[in-house]
């Protein structure tokens, strides 16, 4: 059996989780990246009988927009996918449900899904080091479980998962990173910014208009020079250390 992830991962913790996955199943797996723009063009030519591992992050208990659009050109003709969103340690909402539903809408049958921990990208204090290896271990464990499933059964029924019909309303950003004096114009960033929001003439600054804050510009600055503006980050890390302090654990759907 083969299997494909198509992730979203800006900052890399997404990946960890899609990787122990399917890590966990021992098959053979095609990694397609959702935040690279040459890949997302020819993902309708990929395998079109493989196992789907659909992988994104949870902005404001949702899918970034962009990452659910660049998944609708993988169709899925009635084999296995498995939805899995990796949020922050606040609260996923309804973005579990949002992905299952759009898998589905895509000719999916969505055997198994999921909800996992990572470090927070913007307050990195908040679920720091996650996935750490507990987090592995049960993502291993669950790519195990989830090919148990699919070879043991001939009709696999849909999965459950929690979230809620109309979708919780996400609001524009407010703020978005900006590079201070530090920013020699490297252009990595500009590289590196999923949704083009970073132009190569004005790199020190962000298009608020595309800006989905991801934060892979300020992972990916050598000279530490990308930041968001410090009133917005004192705001977020309160609302954080109320609502988001004590430790969670994944949420598996099988």
């Amino acid at each position: 059996m083969k299997w494909m992830i198509a992730g979203f991962s800006p900052t890399g913790t997404t990946k960890k989780i899609a990787k122990a996955i399917t890590e966990g199943t021992g098959c053979s797996v095609l990694d397609v990246d959702l935040t690279d723009l040459e890949a997302v063009k020819n993902v309708a030519r990929l395998d079109d009988t493989a196992v789907l591992l659909a992988a994104v992050p949870v902005y404001q208990g949702r899918v970034p927009a962009v990452a659910l659009e660049r998944l609708k050109g993988i169709r899925g003709n009635g084999r296995y996918a498995v939805a899995v969103v990796v949020y922050g340690n606040r609260e996923y909402e309804d973005a579990l449900l949002e992905l299952k539903n759009t898998l589905e809408e895509s000719g999916f049958q969505v055997a198994a899904a999921a909800a996992f921990v990572a470090e927070h990208s913007i307050i990195r204090s908040i679920a720091s080091g996650r996935p750490d290896e507990a987090d592995i271990r049960t993502a291993k464990k669950f790519g195990a479980d989830i090919l148990e499933k699919i070879n043991g059964a001939q009709n696999i029924s849909p999965v459950t998962v929690p979230g809620n019909i109309p979708y919780r309303a996400v609001n524009a950003p407010s703020a978005w990173p900006a590079a201070d004096d530090a920013c020699n114009r490297c252009g990595a960033c500009v590289a590196a910014c999923p949704v083009g929001a970073i132009s190569r003439e004005t790199p020190n600054l962000t298009s608020g208009d595309k800006c989905i804050n991801c934060m892979r510009c300020i992972q990916v600055c050598p000279r530490k020079a990308r930041s968001m503006p410090a009133r917005f980050l004192e705001g977020a890390k309160t609302m954080l250390e109320k609502n988001a302090a004590k430790r969670r654990e994944a949420e598996l759907f099988l």
